[in-house]
Parts: structure tokens; sequence; C-alpha cells
């Protein structure tokens, strides 16, 4: 491990944030730890550099090694600029969540196209004063990335829901019964702790943003409160399907943007 540098070594082009259950790459070849000092403190963790199918990619889990950190609690701002520092223009980021409606079940993947965020007190951007930017989140997941996402899952033959609403809220508790009612009403599909401020910072970076949406259990709606012991079980499996679409989506994905994202602040800065 060392500080890291400007060398072609320290460089990558595909970001992971891994969530729940995913604490490593094992895919990754030539592999190092690199820690990167940002002017927001400390990343989760230390980020593992390395390489897959001629692709560089930086991993970085979420809740640090051996989930440490509470999801109210992640340096997302960190994170996110250390990805950016490192070169990072794409951000796959694998999460567990509940499902908010019978069709979403528990083993399958989502990959979200919209989001409602009910966080509280989280940093949400970059542009604290000085500096002011209003950033369009619209359409908050970058479409060429869950295009390809969907591609490879349907080859995989894996269980998938290629759009849907993540609800996101602060945690760490789990929902009321009330809540998980009302979320329902709103025609959201799955509910989650974490991708709220990332996706936020990564557009304001101008980076692509891809979440693998994991479904672990029926959030509380379905008459049966959720436990950590029912989402660990269900983990496993789902965090063995997000190796094997990893394994797909790495080398598929373009080398060159078509997508939007990376004009992010062309309109958007007072």
């Amino acid at each position: 491990m060392k500080p890291v540098g400007s060398h072609m070594e320290d460089q990558a082009e595909i970001g992971i944030i891994g969530g729940s259950g995913v604490y490593d790459v094992s895919i990754l070849e030539n592999v190092r730890e690199v820690k990167v000092y940002t002017p927001f403190g400390d990343t989760s963790d230390l980020i593992t550099l390395g390489e897959y199918a001629g692709r560089r990619v930086a991993f970085l889990p979420r809740h640090g090694k051996g989930h440490r950190i509470p999801p109210h609690r992640i340096n997302s701002r960190a994170n996110v600029w250390a990805f950016k520092q490192l070169g990072v223009k794409r951000i796959v980021a694998p999460s567990a969540v509940g499902s908010l409606q019978p069709e979403v079940e528990p083993g399958q993947l989502v990959f979200p196209d919209q989001f409602i965020d009910l966080t509280k007190r989280r940093d949400y951007t970059f542009y604290e004063g000085g500096q002011v930017a209003h950033v369009s989140l619209a359409d908050p997941f970058c479409p060429e990335l869950r295009k390809v996402a969907e591609e490879k899952a349907e080859v995989l033959g894996l269980s998938f829901r290629g759009k849907g609403t993540y609800v996101c809220i602060e945690g760490p508790r789990f929902s009321t019964r009330a809540e998980s009612a009302l979320y329902r009403s709103w025609g959201a599909h799955v509910i989650g702790m974490t991708l709220v401020p990332e996706v936020n910072l990564a557009r304001e970076q101008g980076m692509c943003y891809l979440t693998v949406a994991m479904v672990t259990d029926y959030d509380v709606w379905a008459e049966k409160p959720v436990s950590a012991q029912e989402v660990v079980s269900t983990l496993s499996s789902n965090v063995e399907k997000v190796r094997r679409l990893l394994e797909e989506l790495i080398p598929s994905v373009p080398p060159e943007r078509s997508c939007p994202c990376g004009d992010s602040l062309k309109d958007a800065v007072m």
C-alpha cells in the first residue's frame, strides 16, 4: 500500500463501489491497494486497483472491509472524489435492497432508472459555497451502462428488472409498516440506504453511475418484519450473481462514452 500518484498504474477507467456482501473483487489481476488523500477526509477503505480483461478497475468497499461503517456515516464525498482523482469515468455500484412490490422477488437484480430521496443529514454536494451548481438528476442513472447491464444479465440468464424506482432512506433502521405502505403506494420498487448522495456526487463529477440493486427480502409491508439474518442468507447467492455480471459487464463497457453524463455541469453552474 502506498499513496496514489500520477502514474498509469495509479489510474482506472471503471470504478466499483461494493455494497453489503461485496467486499472484494476476486476477478481482478495485478492488484494493489492505494490510499487517496481527499479534502473530505478518509475514504471508506483503501482502494484496490487492478485489471480485468484489459480494463483498469478501481474497487472500494462502501462500508469498509468487515462492514464497519453504517449507511448514514459513509463518506461518499471522499469516495467519489478519490475515484475521480484516479481517472474513473464510470461507477458500477452493487447494493443490497428490499422489495416494495410482490413481483420484485428476493434474488432478483434491479437496474433502477429513478430514485426518491428520503435521507436527512448527509453531505449531498461538492458545491458548498463560492460557486453554486444545480445539477440535473432528471435521469440519474447512466443509460449506456444500464443498457449493457441488461444485455449481459439476459445473456447470463439472471432474473432481473431493467427499470425501477429506488427509495433511499436514512437508516440504519428498517422501515415501519406505515412507511413501507406509503412507499408502495408511490409505485416504488426497491428500498435501500446507500444510493444517496453517491449518485448525486457522481453526477456532479461528470461520472456515469449504475446501481446494481440486489433484492434480499420483502420489506415489512409483506407482514413479516425483515431481519438482518434474512438479508445475509439471500445476500450470498446475490453476490455470486453480481460477480458473474461484473465478469461480463466490465469488458463490454464501451471505452468511449456516448451518454450525456460527462456534460452534467454544462448548464448547471451559476
